[in-house]
């Protein structure tokens, strides 16, 4: 059997960690490394590595293209690239695994989507959870029905960023370039966007695809001096008339979460990677079953991609499957982005934070609620948005 030949763009960063991956299974001989492409390949800590089994280097997807192809493309560049990157990969006849989230805009998205068909060639979107044995059974388990009907979902997150997270990039933070392009990095799009994509995902109604919201409520903060927020509130309905809250920060002080409570009609299910660490469901006639660590297989979504290069297997997300977590962040951000109160913010060394953050989002997180509906001082109103445009758009 022939080899799958791979090209990895974006080797510093959150790339860094393909390398590592494909570095430590590279005798196993299923595949071959056959560029790297990265406009400063010297941030890479596998360099060496790469050098030293002769993977050429690039510093463009032209430059490669123009050499050669490769059977699959991964693309870990950031998140503004993700949708002209994959274009660029489909037309040059490589199948695509792209990290999350899917692209910045849906209109970009959408583009995607119609390169793909056109090629005829598949793309695979990096939210590894969707890839993992952990959730592929409870989803499998909420299709069939063995749960009931959705009724409600919760995802809550706090997870401290330091000042050095926000000055690693020129991007880090940024609704836009400093050329006009969106960027809309946040805790919403980048660092916790997998936790929010997952409540859309088990619930699709097919392997895979995810369940669409129409409509969405929003609340934005931050305490860093960015120009996006670092702490999100989003209270969604998806088309079935299910409610999902999530609840996310880089501004407090004390990590926790991913934590996550999904209601159905006959169990309910629960994660908290501080605890247990295993997705359990607690059905109402007292059984409870487990599913697994969704973490336990970080980059099952690599070798998944690798996989169906050969043998054409279906992948769990693709394009429509990330779409819904980028109508909600395109909506959420008409949302006006409130500073927290200079009174309210505290720092130390390392980072700001708001103290007592965590506790009121764990008030939320209990209760089922925004922020606005606490009494915390620092509070402002939620902003109501209609999705129905952003469906439109991707003829849904």
């Amino acid at each position: 059997m022939a080899k799958v030949s791979i090209l990895q763009v974006g080797i510093g960063g959150y790339g860094d960690r393909y390398s590592g991956e494909l570095l430590r299974h590279n005798h196993e001989g299923n595949y071959v490394l056959a560029g790297a492409v990265d406009p400063a390949p010297e941030r890479s800590r596998h360099l060496a590595e790469l050098e030293r089994l002769a993977v050429p280097i690039f510093h463009s997807m032209e430059e490669f293209y123009a050499q050669g192809t490769a059977d699959l493309a991964i693309i870990a560049s950031p998140l503004q690239f993700h949708s002209v990157q994959t274009i660029f990969a489909l037309e040059h006849g490589s199948n695509v695994l792209c990290e999350k989230p899917v692209s910045v805009t849906v209109e970009q998205a959408s583009a995607m989507r119609q390169a793909r068909d056109k090629a005829g060639k598949f793309v695979g979107i990096g939210y590894q959870w969707s890839f993992s044995e952990a959730i592929t059974a409870l989803k499998r388990e909420i299709i069939a029905g063995k749960l009931g009907r959705p009724r409600r979902l919760k995802t809550m997150v706090s997870w401290p960023r330091s000042f050095a997270y926000f000055q690693r990039s020129n991007w880090a933070g940024r609704i836009r370039a400093q050329n006009g392009d969106l960027i809309l990095d946040s805790v919403a799009n980048n660092a916790t966007a997998h936790f929010l994509h997952n409540m859309f995902y088990v619930l699709g109604d097919r392997f895979d695809r995810s369940a669409v919201p129409v409509e969405l409520e929003v609340e934005l903060y931050r305490a860093y001096q960015i120009e996006n927020y670092d702490t999100a509130a989003f209270r969604a309905k998806t088309r079935e008339g299910v409610e999902i809250l999530f609840l996310a920060t880089h501004a407090s002080r004390e990590e926790c979460g991913p934590a996550f409570c999904f209601e159905f009609e006959q169990a309910t299910v629960y994660y908290d990677a501080e605890q247990e660490k295993e997705i359990k469901a607690v059905f109402k006639d007292g059984r409870v079953k487990t599913y697994g660590d969704p973490f336990a297989d970080y980059f099952q979504k690599l070798w998944t991609c690798v996989a169906a290069v050969t043998d054409g297997r279906p992948l769990p997300c693709g394009i429509e499957a990330a779409l819904p977590h980028t109508i909600c962040i395109n909506g959420a951000q008409q949302a006006e982005i409130n500073p927290f109160p200079a009174a309210w913010i505290a720092q130390d060394e390392q980072r700001l934070y708001v103290p007592g953050l965590e506790v009121v989002l764990k008030d939320c997180y209990e209760r089922f609620q925004l922020p606005s509906e606490t009494g915390a001082g620092w509070v402002r109103p939620a902003t109501k948005v209609n999705l129905q445009n952003y469906l439109s758009k991707l003829g849904w």
